[in-house]
């Protein structure tokens, strides 16, 4: 006798197959009549800080209000110790406030999952839940991400946001450096390909303050890994742009290769982060640049924040006004896909095929 759980799973599968086809085939008129004409969707959102306090999950939705349709939810993988050793009875906050360790903090992935479970139906809909809570060092990462869905079943459309290479965090991170050829994040990316989830992936593009011999070291190290999981859809973070790591020279140029082989139409480019803004709206050349960019390439490119545990509306949305002069520029069909649909489409694509793969092999459903 089948499962109760399995049954409602297999009909959710069923009812979301069909409401793509039906989708797909609405009139753009009718869809935008059945929801609010929200400004953007937000690929990488950070509900928690480095020392894990944020928002609940009911007051967050109230700073998305009628301005954000969906979010990619997670927290932060990454614990700030606090030693009264070094920083006393001041307790840091982030990762730039003490020189002690960073530790990898796996709770994270059962207060999302319950932070979503709290909501109604109507209010999941609007959030994708995405692991985070494992080390991409180890070979044990992928089996986390295994006993997270088995546990939470019905809940993670993806893993990450997670680091390999990023300027002041990765020489913090106690234990083993994370690497771009390490076997242990072949087994993550394989996994994460085999059920359907996402993974979106913080590798800065270059060292900080590189010799001009070290530059392209992570460029070539994050196309091999590219290459070698084509199964997997990878959203690569702020194009590899970082607080210090700024673009290397004619940064589009080395990115386009990506773009334009067909080898990598598995990849994809997140712009969150104030940081990567910055670079972006520079000048007119910067902007130009990069619109054209993306209007050769619409459907790669997703709007992001980046923003972490936002007190409020305003902080939430800064960079998406930060980025005003790129909206403009852009032709309106480039600038509805980065906003919004390419959000959709993959997140789309990825809550059937996760929900499929549990449904085939998690032995048990929902608590609640």
């Amino acid at each position: 006798m089948k499962k109760p759980w399995l049954v409602r799973a297999a009909g959710a599968v069923a009812l979301s197959i069909v409401c793509s086809a039906l989708f797909s085939a609405a009139p753009a008129g009718a869809l935008k009549q059945a929801a609010p004409d929200y400004l953007c969707n937000d690929s990488h959102f950070h509900l928690t800080n480095y020392v894990q306090e944020g928002p609940t999950i009911q007051q967050f939705l109230a700073i998305m209000g009628d301005k954000v349709g969906r979010v990619a939810l997670f927290g932060i993988p990454l614990q700030q110790m606090w030693s009264a050793r070094v920083t006393g009875d001041i307790a840091p906050k982030y990762y730039l406030d003490s020189d002690e360790d960073l530790y990898y903090y796996s709770f994270t992935d059962a207060y999302i999952a319950m932070q979503y479970r709290s909501l109604t139906p109507e209010q999941q809909a609007r959030f994708d839940p995405m692991i985070t809570g494992f080390n991409p060092a180890d070979m044990y990462a992928a089996d986390h991400i295994r006993r997270v869905l088995e546990t939470f079943p019905d809940v993670f459309s993806g893993i990450g946001e997670f680091t390999i290479h990023k300027e002041f965090v990765s020489s913090k991170i106690a234990g083993n450096v994370a690497s771009l050829t390490d076997p242990a994040l072949d087994r993550l990316l394989d996994f994460a390909g085999e059920v359907g989830l996402i993974a979106l992936i913080h590798n800065d593009i270059s060292m900080p303050f590189p010799k001009p011999e070290q530059a392209m070291v992570y460029v070539e190290q994050m196309r091999d890994l590219l290459r070698r999981h084509p199964s997997t859809t990878i959203i690569w973070a702020h194009g590899g742009v970082g607080r210090i790591i700024q673009p290397l020279h004619d940064h589009i140029a080395i990115l386009e290769p990506i773009l334009d082989d067909p080898a990598f139409s598995h990849v994809y480019f997140d712009i969150s982060w104030d940081q990567v803004a910055k670079y972006i709206v520079a000048s007119r050349e910067t902007v130009k640049r990069t619109a054209a960019a993306m209007d050769r390439h619409p459907d790669r490119f997703l709007f992001g924040t980046d923003e972490v545990a936002p007190p409020n509306q305003a902080a939430y949305l800064k960079v998406y006004y930060q980025y005003e002069p790129l909206w403009k520029a852009l032709k309106p069909e480039t600038s509805r896909k980065v906003r919004k649909e390419n959000y959709e489409r993959l997140f789309d694509a990825a809550r059937i095929k996760v929900r499929a793969w549990e449904l085939k092999h998690v032995g048990h459903g929902p608590t609640s």
